[in-house]
């Protein structure tokens, strides 16, 4: 199942260079980025309308794409410019084009009908240039299904027992923690908080703690505008105001996750991990490393349930308690697919 109206994270913008080629697969289909010489950033199908040949074997020059097999150029809409040796291009030359937007570090693309593509609509990640925040990018190519990562990242209660080197803290914490699952008809959250907890050793790390704190986390997931679940954590010393929005003397966390389907059980996992801590204290590096560690964890542990649900593709999941937010994010996905394909039907 895959949604193709909706914005997904391509690659990160230092992914690619001025005058270089990207070649990735997304929803199924291959597709070539590229920066033009002015800077601006395309996507076409990864493929040459002549003979096949992929692009993201070719070449950029000035604001054109050339096949490296028999020279025929492309603009950045997949228009063909250039035939060598001939004049006349046929309309079926064109190769598709994908619309995308380069914000805050990010390159988006949308996959699905061009026209009804809105750049307004993509979320904000104003951490990646705000001085008060230092941050890292990561990609993980995870051979999961996509659905599998929203699930794991909507179910914060996996925590204590997969990460329990790094984010993780007391099991009973966790699942006695003030559990809250929202929807407003667009977007899922999830707010979780676990007062007077034992900070993990991440928390200890970065925030310096010693003695309890009050840990918040809360996960926002809004498919309609973006494959993308926001989470912001964090802790202060208990009893010091944190869930009156007195944080700003704790530790906060805000991580982006952006989850873009490959194929139906390959997914691309890209993320940024943000914090407050001062960078010059040399906390942000300690805390990505074991972020790092943390998200190499939930890899190992979605790559080894896609391989048990591929045995046996059609055996179903037992519910638990603790599934709220997954159920919700879940039928908001299958809405949005529904809909998606009831108007492909209507409009043939």
């Amino acid at each position: 199942m895959f949604i193709y109206n909706a914005w997904y994270v391509a690659a990160f913008a230092a992914d690619i260079a001025p005058g270089k080629t990207l070649g990735r697969k997304y929803l199924n289909k291959p597709v070539v980025l590229f920066r033009t010489e002015t800077g601006e950033v395309a996507a076409l199908e990864d493929r040459c309308s002549h003979r096949a040949m992929p692009l993201s074997a070719g070449h950029v020059e000035g604001e054109i794409i050339r096949c490296c097999y028999h020279g025929v150029e492309f603009d950045k809409r997949g228009a063909c410019t250039r035939i060598p040796n001939q004049t006349r291009i046929p309309p079926a030359a064109n190769v598709r084009y994908y619309p995308v937007v380069e914000k805050d570090h990010l390159i988006w693309i949308w996959m699905g009908e061009p026209a009804l593509a809105d750049p307004s609509i993509i979320v904000d990640n104003p951490e990646h240039d705000d001085p008060k925040w230092t941050w890292r990018p990561y990609n993980f190519p995870v051979k999961a299904n996509w659905q599998l990562i929203i699930d794991n990242i909507m179910d914060l209660t996996h925590v204590p027992y997969i990460h329990a080197r790094t984010i993780g803290g007391n099991p009973e914490q966790h699942y006695g923690a003030d559990t809250k699952v929202e929807f407003d008809g667009r977007k899922v959250t999830l707010l979780r908080k676990m007062p007077n907890s034992i900070p993990p050793k991440s928390y200890v790390d970065a925030g310096g703690f010693k003695g309890r704190v009050d840990r918040w986390q809360e996960v926002r997931f809004n498919p309609g505008i973006g494959m993308t679940c926001r989470v912001n954590a964090g802790g202060c010393d208990a009893g010091t105001g944190a869930y009156e929005g007195k944080r700003d003397h704790g530790f906060m966390l805000a991580n982006n996750h952006f989850i873009t389907p490959e194929t139906e059980t390959t997914s691309h996992y890209l993320w940024t991990i943000c914090t407050t801590a001062p960078k010059e204290s040399g906390v942000p590096d300690v805390l990505f490393d074991q972020f790092f560690d943390t998200i190499t964890e939930d890899e190992e542990t979605l790559q080894a349930q896609q391989a048990r649900i591929d045995d046996e593709p059609e055996r179903a999941f037992v519910g638990i308690a603790s599934d709220g937010a997954v159920n919700q994010a879940r039928r908001v996905l299958s809405a949005l697919f529904e809909a998606e394909h009831e108007g492909a039907i209507a409009a043939e």
